[in-house]
């Protein structure tokens, strides 16, 4: 029964038979980040990258310095700008992933160039966001109180566990598909050099043999499985340090599926600006063309409806019952009725339009929108922290928060530890997933629709036989 199960699941694996001239070009292709010397704009980039970066660090020691009002932080207002800059950061690589995950257990073949730079924006938002918990706390030695003191009666101890697992299981499923391309990496660099030594380490010793594709593609699919509900529980865990607080506005039943979609939403545009970044710099037009942008574009748009809903729902009812509408208030015609209309405009309507105009549904339009939508949905994390936070809760003034040089320094420079840690990390490994992209083939990964323009594409090729071949 298991040789049976083996034999359907590699006939699965190994229907087309590789194209030696479009082997080559994947690989050449793949390899372009790693075999290349960097040029004069990457340093260039790399460089002011990473003055943002130190400033940030630079930043941040003045606020462990001279106190969490250096970062516009008061008593009225105890969280703001750095709790957001987490659930915004680890949000969008929840998308990232999620989307990636989904992609391989439909078994779209149209995926395999995007994977591989979708995943990595994945590992590294995730890892980004995490360490923003540090600027957050105020006293980053307290962090290991949630370690040795912990009390599972807290949502953040939750957080802590559920983060800390989904980034493990990050890590893990970024690498696995890396393996077959580590093989074919440590023969495309210097025989004997230190890259062609560690490509060897990070193939476990990858022959290509049936049996091996077989259990990665066993692997891949469970942590495809797995990925999906872990990123809806962790996200839905950090709503809950929110929602199951006392404060009107915070206080929703509605929040997990509202943090959920806004990191699909979220971390599906940051794929696209991602994807159209290192498609430029690389040149990969030939593989990553722009009906991977529109089907990519199609997504985020269902997604952005879904968000528009949820949020239409979640002010509708608060508003009506009149109990709690302080801060809908404020959202809507008060202080931060400007930044709220930014999003709606600037976050659903505009992105929309741009995915439904046949003149804008391309690369570079896909791209706009998905800037657009990766500001706007910063910017409503902030609406939905500043006016419950700053919301008197018996009596009194209303608080205010006032962003000042340092969190936004220290914002920032999380801001552009993503396109550096993301141009660092693709030196050392392929670009586009070299065995994905071989099996998928021309027509898989670059011009199919759907399966039936495949198997067209197969007759096509393959003539039928004749009477007496088939007797």
């Amino acid at each position: 029964m298991t040789s049976t199960l083996e034999k359907k699941e590699i006939d699965k694996i190994t229907v087309i038979a590789p194209d030696p001239s479009w082997e080559s070009e994947v690989r050449e292709a793949a390899m372009r980040s790693i075999v290349t010397k960097p040029g004069k704009n990457w340093w260039i980039a790399v460089s002011l990258l990473s003055l943002v970066v130190v400033a940030g660090v630079g930043a941040w020691i003045y606020q462990l310095k001279h106190g969490m009002n250096s970062a516009g932080y008061n008593d009225q207002a105890f969280w703001a700008v750095y709790i957001a800059d987490v659930v915004a950061f680890i949000g969008v690589s929840y998308g990232g992933a999620v989307v990636s995950a989904i992609l391989r257990l439909s078994g779209q073949s149209w995926r395999a160039p995007l994977t591989r730079l979708s995943e990595g924006m994945a590992l590294v938002t995730v890892l980004i966001g995490g360490a923003f918990i540090f600027p957050h706390l105020g006293r980053p030695e307290r962090f290991l109180n949630i370690v040795a003191y912990p009390n599972f009666s807290s949502p953040l101890v939750w957080d802590f566990i559920a983060i800390a697992t989904y980034t493990l299981a990050t890590a893990i499923f970024f690498y696995l598909p890396l393996i077959p391309d580590m093989a074919v990496a440590k023969n495309l660099v210097d025989t004997g050099g230190k890259r062609a030594r560690l490509f060897s380490i990070l193939s476990l010793n990858w022959m290509g043999t049936k049996r091996q594709r077989v259990l990665l593609h066993r692997v891949l699919t469970i942590i495809s499985l797995i990925i999906i509900p872990l990123a809806v529980s962790v996200h839905s865990v950090l709503s809950w340090a929110f929602a199951l607080t006392s404060r009107p506005g915070w206080m929703e039943s509605v929040f997990p599926p509202y943090f959920v979609i806004a990191a699909l939403y979220s971390g599906t545009a940051l794929v696209i600006v991602t994807i159209y970044a290192f498609r430029k710099g690389y040149k990969l037009e030939r593989f990553i063309t722009d009906r991977h942008f529109v089907r990519l574009g199609y997504m985020m748009a269902a997604l952005g409806l879904v968000y528009a809903y949820l949020t239409v729902a979640d002010m509708l009812t608060e508003g009506y019952t009149g109990i709690t509408t302080g801060w809908i208030q404020q959202t809507i015609t008060g202080k931060y009725a400007i930044p709220f209309w930014f999003y709606v405009i600037a976050g659903e309507i505009v992105p929309i339009a741009l995915v439904v105009m046949k003149k804008t549904r391309n690369a570079t339009g896909m791209t706009v929108a998905g800037v657009l939508v990766v500001i706007s949905l910063w910017v409503k994390r902030i609406v939905i922290i500043l006016p419950a936070a700053t919301q008197p809760l018996i009596s009194g003034q209303w608080g205010s928060y006032h962003f000042t040089w340092v969190s936004i320094t220290v914002t920032l420079a999380g801001v552009a530890a993503i396109p550096l840690l993301l141009m660092i990390l693709f030196r050392f490994i392929p670009l586009m997933s070299i065995d994905e992209m071989e099996d998928a083939g021309p027509l898989g990964s670059i011009e199919q629709i759907s399966k039936e323009t495949l198997k067209a594409a197969r007759e096509e090729s393959i003539p039928e036989p004749s009477k007496e071949e088939s007797k």
